[in-house]
């Protein structure tokens, strides 16, 4: 069975789990603490980054952008309209901005500072970067959720998925950068109620179930995080 090095509070693990979900693969999961740069995962992918994907020719691809197209070249090709991107060129490239929106400048602006404060750190060992969360970076990163989700909204207002008619890449990445900030109770849902909407059609599906159900250890999640009519 394929093996995926992964992280729960991290975007781009979530969204390729949703990617390998939704196209039916069923991958062994195991946790990484990156900070803690084991020997066996470097071996893997001297990055040190994640997520990492061992196929079951034990070929290993690092990164969710390699990742998520692998899997499109090798098994969305055979989806038809479950494919997770789109047959035509232009349309495939408007998938992969999107997808690039939430999985970097997303992570860069927000998600990635508010993990790494409120989650790593307490996790984090003092001497190799733990500690108290820093207050300036928070109250930096609270500032532009506002921006991001402004923007989440009118693409969900003005389009049936939001880089198109059909679901694709670009959704389940948003999804698993919202669904990060929920568990953490950052998103003020009732100021985005066209995001709430699209949110609620995603975190229903059966790929969200196993992101809902997970917990990360000392960090209870917002009551309503695994409420599907939140």
């Amino acid at each position: 069975m394929p093996t995926l090095y992964h992280h729960p509070m991290s975007t781009a693990s979530r969204f390729i789990r949703l990617v390998l979900s939704e196209y039916g693969f069923q991958v062994d999961l195991v946790e990484e603490q990156t900070w803690e740069k084991r020997r066996e995962f470097l071996s893997l992918n001297p990055a040190g980054t994640l997520p990492v994907y061992v196929d079951d020719n034990m070929r290993t691809l690092c990164g969710a952008t390699v990742i998520s197209e692998f899997l499109d070249e090798t098994h969305g090709v055979l989806k038809r309209d479950r494919r997770l991107l789109a047959e035509d060129p232009f349309q495939r490239a408007e998938i992969r901005r999107l997808t690039e929106w939430f999985l970097q400048k997303m992570e860069h602006d927000v998600t990635k500072p508010l993990v790494r404060e409120r989650v790593h750190k307490l996790l984090i060992p003092n001497g190799l970067g733990g500690g108290a969360p820093d207050s300036k970076i928070l109250r930096t990163a609270r500032t532009n959720i506002r921006q991001h989700m402004k923007y989440l909204s009118w693409l969900a207002g003005s389009r049936t998925w939001l880089a198109g008619d059909r679901l694709s890449y670009a959704d389940l990445a948003a999804a698993s950068a919202i669904s990060v900030l929920d568990y953490l109770g950052e998103i003020e849902w009732s100021e985005f109620p066209i995001a709430k909407e699209w949110y609620q059609r995603l975190k229903s599906r059966p790929s969200f179930r196993p992101l809902l159900a997970e917990r990360v250890r000392g960090l209870t999640p917002v009551s309503h995080y695994a409420d599907l009519d939140f």
